[in-house]
């Protein structure tokens, strides 16, 4: 890399030029609304999944969560080879025009996309399709972003104008959900519910034989939000049309020196581009669906790292300083503060999705500017000490700060803490369960055991057990014993192949009866269920005549139930006494061991229950909940959200300076993709697996907040590579080979 250093007597203060202000707005109002897009469909997952992924038979399910994965995280570093590579050969402003257009045609586009009840198969195909243009677009529009601004920026000030690329991610985020939650309450709050359909589009019914309903927002609503980025997109391209190529690549391109292959200029051979990423994909993939177990992944992968570590190294060795020694670390602690943060409150503490939304969005706002700050700062004293001292800051922090956040958002859980919860297993029983896609299925007693109490947030220990031992749980005084999931899978299978036997040897007639009778009772059970809630929920109202409608509607179920009651006896009375045992005795075998998970459950909860675990969220009184997006001013909340914005002032920290300090780590003729690629290997992959992988490590040791070592092992790592590899001063270098001087901008 070129660099002269720099004499010192700039004019920090001078004012930002009209150019250099349509080149920080033109290039950020891009981003932000990239971001906005792919946060779209991550926020949105789960509605849009059973738009086009529900009806599906679980393996063609899975087959299609993998590939949603895949799309979001695995194929950005793929985007940052192809755009960064177009972006050195013909341009940063057209490269990354390329980009925004495939960005917002292709979320334009999934507004539109009808759902498999319309088109079948080719729905799910076409959304995937389409998500992978969008972690493409990604992965090439960062890296032009930032080249760009900092190519146009003045000396000495890169850090503080690439900064506002650097707000864009944040508030492309921040955007995207206020987004979603102005149009989720406007439509909700004026459209009717409208029922769910199966995979023929026919209604799905509830137990009581009334139609399953669902929010306007979840059937259309929530595509207003993606047609919507049209308007977005129309804005960006037309900012981004009235600008010209950076002079720095103009330069090289007149004098004829730009890169010819700067792929092979920045990482070496192209192989070692392929081993580094090929390798990495296919053993995540592998574990992931379960061909490989965690260990053999885990060599296998070192294993190829280490081959393309030492075929490349000459030429990609600033491309590996640069992942492990910044973004790695940089990637975990962003990810923790954003979106790891908005998982443990939703995941773990327990606060709704509405509330915690909330939380998260006035924590954005309040910590937003800082990265401006942070970026300006380290145009006068360096990058690399604040983007390594956040990382520092981060791993010496992490564990007392997500404490206090769920002891302040839930106080009744982090109460039932004090409780004593004893696994006792066979350590070989126990996976780690690193489940990225949602596919993996762990049917170890021990591995049920524990996925029980990590749904529930319950912090454990565990003790090992002889070898073959079905593993148990103590939760306070309560011993409770788990079981085999595959052994339990296949009692259920020969129990009802077995019921299936002594059915043949009735009469069809009779079985057809008591077919129908025994649903209609359940039928019946369940209606009564519902008015039995409906009516306690109306009496501890004050409308009498509510009150006097639903123990009306109480007592006619119960007269129902006792119907259907007579009815099945009536048709039990006429089968013969010995076939009608033989039945009953196939019946109940069949209950008891389809029921196995259910009791282990019941019992779970019902300890759980009795040592102060809050596990219905309308009875926990102590958990922070706003009513709507300014219900933030009480000391509870409030407290919530500083922590929130103390964890984003670490994320300023590291990501505040990212952009330009990459930028220095490059030449010209390589920096698109020489910057693109560690930086999407970190933010995609160290970043994007970290809630996948935090959850793994929680479930196996039992304690909630051991899924955040992950992150602190990370950033550990990168301020040790960082402190010793990455260079220093890079804040006071010349990024032009054309002009050493750095005349043009002073």
């Amino acid at each position: 890399m070129t660099t002269t250093d720099l004499d010192l007597d700039v004019n920090r203060a001078r004012p930002m030029t009209r150019e250099e202000r349509k080149v920080i707005i033109a290039s950020s109002a891009g981003t932000i609304f990239e971001w906005y897009d792919f946060y779209l469909y991550g926020s949105l997952a789960a509605i849009i999944g059973a738009q086009f992924f529900t009806p599906f038979p679980e393996a063609t399910r899975n087959v299609f969560a993998l590939l949603a994965f895949a799309a979001g995280f695995i194929v950005r570093p793929f985007g940052a080879l192809v755009f960064g590579s177009l972006g050195d050969l013909i341009g940063r402003k057209y490269t990354f025009l390329m980009t925004i257009t495939i960005m917002g045609l292709s979320t334009f586009l999934v507004g539109l996309l009808p759902s498999y009840y319309s088109w079948g198969i080719a729905a799910p195909v076409i959304l995937i399709a389409l998500r992978m243009l969008q972690g493409l677009a990604l992965g090439g529009e960062y890296g032009g972003a930032a080249v760009y601004v900092a190519e146009h920026a003045p000396i000495n000030r890169r850090g503080y104008y690439t900064s506002f690329i650097q707000t864009t991610a944040t508030l492309g985020l921040l955007l995207s959900l206020v987004v979603i939650i102005s149009v989720q309450g406007y439509v909700n709050g004026r459209f009717p519910e409208q029922p769910v359909l199966d995979a023929a589009g026919a209604a799905v019914m509830n137990a009581d034989g009334t139609p399953q309903m669902m929010k306007a927002f979840n059937a259309w609503g929530w595509r207003i939000p993606f047609l919507g980025s049209i308007i977005l997109l129309l804005i960006s391209l037309y900012i981004r049309l009235q600008m010209q190529e950076s002079p720095a690549f103009r330069k090289i391109k007149e004098e004829g020196t730009a890169s010819k292959a700067p792929l092979s200029e920045a990482f070496g051979p192209p192989r070692n581009a392929l081993v580094l990423l090929v390798a990495p994909v296919l053993f995540v993939l592998a574990y992931a669906t379960g061909m490989l177990n965690g260990t053999t992944a885990a060599l296998i992968g070192i294993a190829f790292a280490a081959i393309a570590v030492i075929w490349g190294w000459i030429n990609a060795r600033i491309a590996l300083i640069a992942l492990l020694g910044l973004t790695a670390g940089q990637a975990v602690v962003w990810y923790s503060g954003q979106f790891y943060a908005l998982f443990f409150l939703q995941n773990i503490s327990k606060v709704d999705s509405f509330s915690a939304n909330v939380f998260v969005m006035w924590s954005l706002i309040l910590g937003t500017a800082f990265f401006i700050v942070f970026g300006a700062l380290s145009d006068r004293i360096g990058r690399k000490p604040i983007i390594l001292a956040g990382c520092a800051l981060a791993a010496l922090t992490y564990f007392p700060v997500f404490k206090m956040l769920n002891a302040t958002a839930n106080p009744a859980l982090a109460a039932a803490h004090r409780t004593a919860v004893v696994v006792t297993a066979d350590p070989a029983d126990c996976s780690f369960q690193f489940n990225p896609v949602g596919t993996a299925k762990f049917t170890n007693s021990c591995d049920i055991v524990k996925a029980q109490l990590s749904r529930s947030s319950v912090n454990s220990t565990t003790v090992s057990a002889p070898a073959g031992t079905i593993a148990s749980v103590r939760i306070g005084e309560t011993e409770i014993q788990g079981y085999d999931g595959a052994q339990n899978a296949k009692s259920i299978a020969e129990a009802k192949a077995a019921f299936e036997e002594v059915r043949k040897g009735m009469d069809p007639a009779l079985v057809t009866a008591l077919g129908d009778a025994e649903k209609a009772l359940a039928t019946a059970k369940a209606a009564a269920g519902s008015a039995e809630t409906a009516a306690r929920k109306a009496e501890a109202g004050t409308d009498d005549a509510a009150k006097a409608a639903a123990k009306a509607r109480l007592e006619e179920a119960n007269a129902a139930v006792a119907a259907a009651q007579t009815a099945l006896d009536a048709v039990r009375a006429g089968v013969p006494a010995d076939v009608l045992a033989r039945y009953d005795e196939a019946a109940a075998l069949v209950a008891r061991e389809s029921g196995v998970k259910a009791a282990f459950e019941k019992a779970v909860n019902a300890a759980l229950t009795e040592a102060g675990y809050p596990l219905v969220p309308e009875k926990n009184e102590t958990v922070a909940k706003a009513q709507h997006v300014l219900d933030i001013f009480t000391a509870q909340k409030m407290k919530i959200v500083l922590i929130l914005t103390y964890l984003i002032l670490l994320v300023t920290m590291v990501y505040g300076p990212i952009a330009a300090m990459l930028v220095e780590l490059f030449p010209t003729r390589i920096r698109y993709s020489g910057l693109s690629l560690p930086y999407h290997i970190g933010n995609g992959w160290f970043g994007g697996l970290l809630p996948a992988t935090a959850f793994a490590i929680s479930a196996q040791s039992g304690n909630i907040y051991s899924g955040l070592w992950y992150a602190i092992v990370v950033a550990v790592m990168t301020v040790v590579i960082g402190a010793i590899f990455v260079p220093g001063g890079t804040h006071r270098k010349s990024i032009f080979t054309d002009d050493p001087e750095h005349r043009f901008h002073r």
